[in-house]
């Protein structure tokens, strides 16, 4: 008997609370208000964090890299499923087509991620794993707001207050450099403060 697969969305990323350099990758069912907190790494969280933000790396990304090379060769990445939850480590596989054979590859959650926003493929997991991990969120309390936010470590005050008196113009030079140089980390409060800046 099948399990039934249940979709999941990519809500954002926030800095962890509990691991030093580590981030916690948010997924909500598509269909619901529960949520499923995966921490990964500070490279990991990035390479999600370019996809989803739209930024052009000066140079391919190890994930840029392997779209294209599969690309190259007619692999196409059909889903994602986060299959199986053990002592606290989330498994799962790529779901891959190269036009009539279809292979699943085991592969690390956060790397199954950051190649699904890029092949822009649908994300699964099944009702034992969001029952035994997932949170419920109140619907009051939206923190998609707090985590659309992340994808840096905590800011100091000295370069906080840099972006805060560099002129948009300023900011989008400094965008601009900050990639060149593959300074995501950097690139990426930039990007938050110019967003903040075009709001108001």
């Amino acid at each position: 008997m099948s399990l039934k697969k249940i979709l999941l969305e990519v809500i954002g990323l926030s800095y962890s609370q509990t691991q030093t350099g580590a981030y916690a990758l948010v997924l909500g069912e598509s269909e619901g208000n529960r949520r499923l907190p995966i921490i990964i790494g500070g490279f990991e969280a990035q390479a999600i964090a370019i996809e989803l933000e739209k930024m052009a790396p000066s140079r391919p990304l190890t994930h840029d890299l392997f779209k294209k090379f599969a690309e190259a060769f007619k692999i196409s990445v059909k889903e994602v499923i986060i299959y199986n939850l053990l002592e606290g480590i989330f498994y799962a596989k790529l779901i891959c087509d190269n036009g009539g054979n279809e292979v699943e590859i085991d592969s690390r959650t956060s790397d199954a991620i950051a190649l699904a926003v890029r092949f822009n493929c649908p994300v699964y997991t099944y009702e034992f794993i969001l029952s035994s991990a997932g949170i419920v969120l109140d619907e009051e309390n939206k923190p998609e707001e707090e985590l659309e936010e992340v994808t840096k470590t905590e800011t100091t005050s000295a370069g906080s207050s840099d972006l805060g008196s560099a002129s948009v113009q300023e900011l989008e030079n400094m965008l601009d450099q900050a990639i060149t140089n593959e300074e995501y980390e950097k690139a990426s409060k930039i990007r938050d403060e110019i967003k903040k800046r075009k709001a108001q």
